[in-house]
């Protein structure tokens, strides 16, 4: 009869970080972004139906890199956490600091656990406040640690790379168009220091807007707005045409400058998620949204 192996403590755990680390990587990176109304999410992302970014409750968001099916059953957990406290209690106990509590302890019980393999995700958790300073973004790397970030976050794929990008840039009180621009800037950066075009179809972007008057806060940019926005700075520079010699030949041209409050209106979203009323139970809408079936290898 052969003995077994004899395997560390140290180096089960380093194994099984190395393993989830790369199947992290594997995904396709997103940003969260502070702005001067709210936070922004960006990502790549060129599915239409499989979202990296959702809403929790009121002024909760939810961030994901990683395998679908895995950041998917977390996300569900999070929204009937949020609604059966806000339902139980008060909705102004629903943080983002309780939940990613609650993720912490998910997902640190799976990462110690031998019986099972580590979640193959990495999340962001963020909340909108009253005012800038209220405003809260927390990283849960696969492990279950917490990190409390400041003004920008990356994860996924090339986290590392981006996030240096967005220190050494982003600033406090920036426009919803300069914070976009400036994370599609940092995921068209790639590892060996070369830029690529991101078209804005293959962009997902949300946000969570303080200015909004509903209580529910999160919200799509899509469409129009969302190109509007992307080219907000280039309208608001563009030369004007030269005067001509005739008379009422120095007509006004436009500047575009209206096009930066794009994502700060009270529009609603493209796909109509943030626009009623909250149910008097404080149920999300995607709290009854069934698990997609077949995408247990979906790199997101």
């Amino acid at each position: 009869m052969s003995t077994p192996f004899y395997v560390s403590p140290q180096q089960a755990m380093a194994d099984r970080a190395e393993y989830a680390r790369k199947g992290i990587a594997r995904g396709r990176s997103l940003v969260v972004l502070q702005y001067a109304d709210g936070i922004v999410f960006v990502g790549e992302n060129p599915s239409r139906a499989l979202h990296k970014f959702s809403e929790i409750y009121d002024r909760i968001g939810f961030a994901a890199a990683g395998k679908y099916n895995e950041y998917e059953n977390l996300r569900i957990g999070g929204v009937r956490y949020a609604d059966l406290r806000g339902y139980t209690y008060d909705r102004d106990d629903v943080t983002a600091r309780g939940l990613a509590n609650v993720y912490a302890q998910t997902l640190g019980t799976i990462f110690s656990s031998a019986a099972e393999k580590p979640y193959e995700v990495e999340l962001v958790v963020a909340e909108v406040g009253a005012g800038p300073e209220g405003d809260q973004i927390y990283r849960l790397p696969h492990d279950g640690s917490i990190v409390d970030e400041h003004g920008s976050v990356a994860v996924g794929g090339n986290a590392e790379q981006i996030s240096g990008f967005l220190d050494q840039r982003h600033r406090d009180g920036m426009s919803l168009a300069e914070a976009l621009k400036l994370a599609v800037q940092a995921l068209s950066r790639e590892a060996n220091g070369n830029e690529r075009e991101i078209p804005a179809e293959r962009l997902e972007v949300a946000v969570l807007d303080r200015t909004r008057p509903q209580q529910r806060k999160f919200k799509r940019i899509v469409g129009a707005q969302l190109a509007r926005l992307l080219g907000a700075d280039d309208a608001a520079t563009a030369p004007t045409d030269a005067p001509s010699d005739t008379e009422g030949g120095d007509g006004d041209s436009g500047t575009g400058t209206d096009s930066a409050s794009g994502g700060t209106g009270d529009d609603a979203p493209a796909d109509g998620t943030s626009t009623d009323d909250a149910p008097a139970g404080g149920a999300s809408p995607d709290a009854g949204d069934e698990k997609p079936g077949g995408s247990g290898s979906t790199q997101e």
